[in-house]
């Protein structure tokens, strides 16, 4: 039953598993007027899309399959399955260290494990915190502790260096996220991220 005034969400196939999922949960692509396709993540690029699950295990059963040229109806250039799941793993790399630049240059951004758990304890809490995978077991559950007991969200993903190019200093083991928009859109972008990769 649908009540009024609300809308279901459009529902699209993968290609690779053939389930049907919100279009927002799936990577959606399109082809090029060469006729090559190509991950379109943010699903702005028009044309016909086709969709597989943010696992790579869909996407290369759907290249293997030749599930492209079936979905778009004629020839189309797929890369190799590895080479395509790699480009498609940089963009989503991209979108999550393009989103912390922007948090960092807006002054939403505080690096470094003592910084964080200092900003923790802090009245004002941020609204995520994120710990390099490459951080010391020691200070990696230090971290996510203090964010465990005072209620503030937290995932895993990039390396101390990665932290340190982004914001311009030497390598920091964690940074947190002051409250806000960039909150969400980043959670997407790593869940999107760490389950493309299967890091679930």
């Amino acid at each position: 039953m649908t009540f009024k005034g609300t809308t279901e969400s459009p529902q699209r196939s993968c290609l690779g598993c053939r389930t049907s999922k919100d279009k927002s949960l799936l990577i959606r692509f399109v082809q090029t007027p060469d006729m090559e396709i190509l991950p379109d993540l943010e699903s702005r690029l028009p044309g016909r899309g086709a969709y597989t699950c943010t696992n790579k295990q869909c996407l290369k059963s759907a290249i293997d399959q030749r599930q492209f040229k079936r979905s778009f109806k004629h020839d189309v250039t797929v890369m190799p399955a590895e080479q395509l799941i790699e480009h498609v793993r940089q963009q989503l790399h991209n979108r999550i260290t393009g989103l912390i630049g922007l948090a960092n240059k807006a002054g939403l951004i505080t690096g470094g494990s003592s910084m964080v758990i200092e900003a923790l304890r802090n009245k004002r809490k941020p609204g995520l915190v994120i710990v390099a995978a490459d951080v010391s077991e020691a200070i990696g559950d230090k971290i996510i502790q203090a964010a465990t007991v005072h209620h503030v969200s937290h995932r895993i993903v990039l390396t101390k260096d990665d932290f340190g190019l982004i914001l311009g200093k030497a390598p920091r083991s964690a940074i947190a996220v002051a409250t806000g928009g960039f909150v969400a859109q980043l959670v997407r972008a790593i869940d999107r991220y760490t389950n493309f990769l299967g890091e679930v």
